[in-house]
This record gives C-alpha cells, structure tokens and sequence, in this order.
C-alpha cells in the first residue's frame, strides 16, 4: 500500500483544511467543492484526510458496510443478526471522470434474473463508498447521466438500481468531496448546491511558502515512510482533536440569536432554497465543536457564512463565485442579539492544544503547523499586497490599425433559438443534437458486444421464444441463454463543440450595434453552457485572425474574453474563416466523436486580406461546406440598405443565416431551418 502524503504536512491552503476537518467532525455539514488553478495540491489534501477518519464499526461480511448497532434493515447482503462487528479503517472512493453507470451504481446479472429469479447484484463504488469519503477529481467533467446519480444518492442516503423490473436498493451516506479547474467548466447548478461548502484555492505568491512547499515535496518523493513518520505525532494528535470535537458535537447549543443571524444572512445574500440556511447552522455547529466550545457565537457564523454561500450565490455561469465581507459584517451587527456579548472564546482543552490545525476564536481557520520541518524552515512572513497601478490597455493585434475602438459592455442576453448540428452523432452525453446515447428513448435493439449495460426485454424474449422447446422448458421460467440476449439501442442527445467566429472590424464598430450582437453572441454562450458544449472563441479584424479562446468547456472563460474584444480596422473574413477551419481540424483529431457547429457573426462585408478579399472569403468557406461542418451565420447588417453578404456567405458554407432579431427565442421569424436541406441545395447549385 503506498503512502499518503501526511495532512499536517500540506502547507497553507487554511480555508481548504478547515473545511475538510469540519467536515471530518460533522459529516451532515454535506462535503466540500474544492476550487483552483492546477497543481495547487487540492487532490493531495484531499487524499490525506481519509487518514485523519476514525475506524468505522461494520458487519463483518457485508459487502455494504452496515453499521452493527443498526444494521440497514433493506441491505441485500441482509438480515443481520446482532453478532458484534469489527473495525476497518474509513474508505476513500475515487470516482473516475470516465466511469460507467454501472460502476458507479453497481449492476445486475440480467441473465440469472430472466431465467432463475435471483437478484445477482455486484457492488458499485457509491456503495464502497457508504460511512466514508466520495472523492471526485475534476468533477465538473463527470457526465450527466453520472452526475444525476450522485444527486439521486445524495439526497435520500440510498442507491436504487433498477433494470428491467429487477431491482435493488442500499445505503449510500458518505461525505462528497470534489476538485476542479474553473477553467475547463463550471458545474450544474443542482450538483453545486449539494456541495455542502466550497473553498477557493490557490498557489502561493509568498517565496518562502513556495520554497517549504518544494522542500516537503521533494522530501517525501525521497522517502516516503520516513516523511510519514516525521510527522506521524502531529497526525495522531490531530485524529485524536477530531474525535474529541465529534464526542463534544452533540452538546453544542444553537441559541435563537445565532439562528435569527443566520437566517437573516442567507436573506441578505438571497440565496436559493433553505438549504443554506441549514448547511450554515451545520458548519457554525462544527466549528464551535472543533475550537472546544459547546455554545456557537457570532464569528462561528461569520467563518460558516464565507464557506457556505459564495458558491449559492451564482445566478449564471458567468457569475464569479464570492462574498462581500462588509455587507455581511453588517447584517451580523445588526442582527445580533441583545443577550449575546462579544466574550472571548475558551482555549480548546482537547488533544491538538497549539497542535496543527488549532482554531483561534470562533473556530476559525487553523494556523498552519510548523511541524518537524520548523527547525531548518523560516515560517513564512505575512506578505504585504502590491501598491495597486492603473490599468494599462492591452496591446492591440498586430495590423489592428489606427481606428481601434475601446470595448463596449454587452446588451443584456436573451434565450436563444435552438441551434442544432443535423444528423445524428455519437458523442459527448450534452443536450444539443441527436445522438446515439447509454439514455434516452429505446430505438431498436442489437446483440451486445461485451457485457450488457441496457437490456432490451421484447427482444430478448423474442429471441429466446422459438428455442423453448428445444432447450426442455418445464416451468413458468423463461430458458434464457446469452446468445438470446439483446442490447437496446437509445437516442438522446450530444453535446458539441460550437466554434464563435467574431468580426470585430470596423463596420460592427458602432457602440451600439457591437454591445446587441456581443449580447446575442454572450446568449448564445449562456446556450452552450446549458446543452453541455465545448465552446471556442475566434476573433477576426485588422489584417488577421486570433484565437481569442482555444476550445474548452468553460464558457464563462469565453464570456470573460469576449467582454475585452477591441473592435475598429478591415474586415479579414477569409483569414477568420480559415483559422476556425484550421481550430476544427485539430479538434477532429483529438475529439472525433463530438461534431462540431460553426456560428460566424459579421455583417458579410470583406475588406482585408488580398486583392479579391469576397472570392478568398468564399473559397475559405466552401472548405467548411467539403468538410461538412454545420454553421449558423449570425448576420449583424444593419440600417436601410442591405447588401445581403452574410446570406451568401451562409450560401458558401451550406449553413444558416439569421439576423439578431431571428436569433431570439420569441421571435416570430422560424431559425431552425434544416441545416443538411441548405447542405442539399448547395449541393445541387455545384453539380
């Protein structure tokens, strides 16, 4: 078994260890969402809490881990009798990115189920997972159909696998711990509430810090057990604090005061649902418990406050998560009650006096521990922030030219029509264009190739029908063998990578015909995030084209780029298109299996880029209609004369043209016109 890097080991990170400690002592405070840039060491904090867990009493045999004084009355492993269990250290599951239902959920023999009735069920990790930790790296990369599971768990305790008629139900309560990079996507706003508190992480900017963190590193990659052993007292003498502040838990009181402060805070943040109200009340709870108080005060509320609500507070994916401190302050003071006087907090008497992770008043967030390597390491000193300087403006392209326009904010977004790729795919579970998917509505039946994930029952029973005879059934069962089982066949939907090629030339340069078409183009990005796509962004003027935004999964990474977009200078449509043909065909590469939507935006015009700029336009975009790459033309002309360049673009490309008013989900004006019907047109005009 390879060792862990020690908890008391990880240098600063203090809100991320706070909040995994608190939720070592009361595991109903609902998990933590870990974000940050990469290698800030989120995954390694994580990993060494599960060493930090006490022993967890289990039925001995019990592939569920049922606790021996109240064994789950429904286990599939059960009944139980009322022999004494045995000890087994706390489980850390780690939930891959790329796992399938069933080794999440578990599965079902369909075989011994059709034919003999019984209930084969193999365990899956939500069940390993049951009186411990769910980790799940880069968890805002899981897929949907995974995600509804882990919500499903989470809120009734329980797993449900059902296939078929045939099902089966266990216990499933652990502690939910996911990382991510904002970066690569943001989560779906259901998954994000479950998260009990969520921590902001990032490196440090202090040198003498970063210098202990390398030290440490490259100390345990050494020797690992020597490292451990190093710090295995400071390890002991936390597990012993945590267990201490669970034994203390249950006296902690609530008073009606805090509890008038917490209600008043989620209000005043106007936070969705009750459910912070009751995760708040949760983590001031622990914090009392972990600082070796039994009465939670006002600061408890505060520190549980700047855990609990930052990520509550998001009304759109291009929200940043976060706080104002002043504002919360305020509404502390003026709900404070009467009979509540700022005394100092007791010294916690448990073991951990001093130790790593001691919380100060309230709680609050524990010093970091000197440790063995105090004796050779300075600790760091308090570094004080950058005078601030002004902003200075970015560096326009190169060939931007002399009339560059400052950027002007965006109109305010709307709900777009559906834009959709025709056919149907095989790629990313998403909620954009048809594909063949594990979910959605049965559409046929084949035999399976490998093991059987979806049973298709009609079929299977028709195909074994003929053979019963034959095989000498006697009785009511059904004489199933595996070559008469049959795979169902689904159609749901994919997400796809929507490609954004701006024009910010000159002629969309007016302030206000630039601040409506960023407003549909930051709609059409809203969209995106919804259908579950990879987004890139491509911006065009001057005498070139740049890749604003290489494709991703973080949308709002691309709303953040487009609010900077420069605008003034010619129109280089041709070398616009080209780059996106370029972007596309190396995301082939990678990714062949999600289709790809083109969306340019412009008013057709093309100025720059050689000496017949509209004929190297059409020729670059006759390379997307060979490709077969469905696009959307976004067309931005305005005003009383209308040349109708953007429609023979869409022509070129064999896509769709739609002004910003079509665009609008409550336009009169039909969009969703049959991309492959114009593909067909095109088609037929060339031949």
């Amino acid at each position: 078994m390879s060792t862990r890097y020690p908890f008391t080991a990880v240098v600063g990170m203090d809100d991320l260890r706070l909040a995994l400690l608190l939720n070592a002592v009361s595991p109903a405070v609902g998990g933590v969402l870990v974000r940050g840039e990469k290698g800030t060491a989120k995954s390694t904090a994580v990993r060494a809490l599960a060493e930090l867990l006490p022993a967890v009493p289990v039925v001995a045999g019990c592939r569920f881990s049922c606790d021996p004084a109240s064994p789950d009355l429904g286990c599939p492993d059960g009944p139980h009798g009322t022999e004494p269990g045995v000890q087994r250290p706390a489980r850390m599951v780690e939930l891959p990115v790329g796992a399938s239902e069933d080794r999440l959920v578990g599965s079902l023999d369909i075989e011994k189920a059709l034919s003999e009735g019984v209930k084969a069920f193999e365990p899956g990790l939500l069940a390993s997972a049951h009186r411990g930790i769910l980790y799940v790296d880069e968890v805002n990369l899981l897929s949907d159909h995974l995600i509804d599971h882990l919500l499903d768990a989470a809120a009734m305790g329980s797993s449900y696998v059902e296939r078929e008629g045939v099902s089966v139900r266990h216990a499933a309560r652990f502690l939910l711990v996911g990382t991510m990079n904002p970066e690569e996507g943001e989560l779906r706003p259901q998954l994000l509430d479950r998260f009990g508190l969520t921590v902001e992480v990032a490196a440090s900017r202090d040198p003498q810090q970063r210098v202990e963190v390398v030290r440490r590193r490259l100390a345990f990659e050494d020797d690992p057990a020597a490292f451990a052993d190093r710090w295995a007292a400071d390890e002991a003498a936390l597990r012993e604090r945590i267990v201490t502040a669970r034994a203390l838990l249950p006296r902690v009181t609530l008073g009606d005061a805090v509890l008038l402060q917490i209600a008043a805070t989620c209000a005043a943040f106007e936070v969705d649902g009750m459910r912070a109200d009751i995760v708040m009340a949760r983590t001031a709870t622990a914090l009392a418990a972990w600082a070796g108080r039994t009465e939670v005060t006002s600061e408890d509320v505060r520190q549980a406050a700047l855990l609990a609500l930052p990520h509550r507070r998001r009304r759109s994916p291009f929200d940043a998560p976060g706080l104002d401190e002043d504002k919360l302050d305020e509404t502390l003071e003026e709900f404070k009650g009467q009979d509540q006087e700022p005394d100092e907090d007791p010294e916690p008497d448990g073991p951990g006096d001093g130790g790593p992770g001691d919380g100060g008043p309230g709680g609050g967030v524990p010093p970091q521990s000197d440790g063995p390597a105090a004796e050779h390491s300075p600790a760091p000193e308090e570094a004080s922030p950058p005078a601030p300087s002004s902003p200075s403006p970015e560096p326009a392209p190169q060939g931007a030219g002399s009339g560059e326009r400052a950027a002007v904010a965006a109109s305010e977004p709307f709900r777009t029509k559906v834009l959709s790729v025709p056919g149907l795919g095989e790629g990313a579970a998403g909620r954009r264009s048809r594909a063949r998917t594990e979910h959605g509505r049965t559409t046929g039946s084949v035999r399976p190739r490998g093991s059987l994930t979806k049973l298709h029952l009609a079929a299977t029973v028709q195909a074994a029908a003929p053979y019963q005879k034959a095989r000498g059934r006697t009785g009511p069962g059904l004489v199933v063998r595996r070559d008469d089982l049959r795979q169902a066949t689904r159609e749901g939907r994919e997400g796809n990578l929507v490609l954004f090629a701006v024009d910010a030339s000159g002629s969309m340069a007016a302030r206000q015909r630039m601040s409506a078409v960023k407003g549909a183009v930051l709609s059409l990005l809203l969209d995106a995030y919804q259908r579950r796509d990879k987004v890139g962004l491509i911006t065009f003027r001057g005498r070139a084209a740049e890749v604003a935004l290489p494709p991703t999964s973080s949308v709002d990474a691309a709303a953040a780029r487009l609010e900077k977009l420069p605008t003034g200078g010619r129109t280089p449509l041709s070398a616009g298109l080209l780059k996106a043909h370029d972007v596309l065909r190396v995301e082939r590469l990678r990714d062949p299996s999600r289709r790809p939507l083109l969306v340019v935006v412009t008013d057709g015009r093309a100025t720059g880029g050689g000496a017949d700029p509209v004929a190297l336009a059409a020729r670059a975009a006759r390379l997307h209609a060979a490709d077969g790459t469905a696009s959307v033309v976004v067309d931005c002309e305005s005003g009383p004369v209308r040349l109708g360049l953007a429609r023979e673009l869409a022509r070129e490309l064999g896509g769709t043209a739609v002004t910003l008013d079509e665009l609008r989900a409550d336009s009169i004006a039909g969009l969703v016109r049959d991309v492959q019907g114009n593909r067909k047109t095109t088609a037929r005009r060339a031949a």
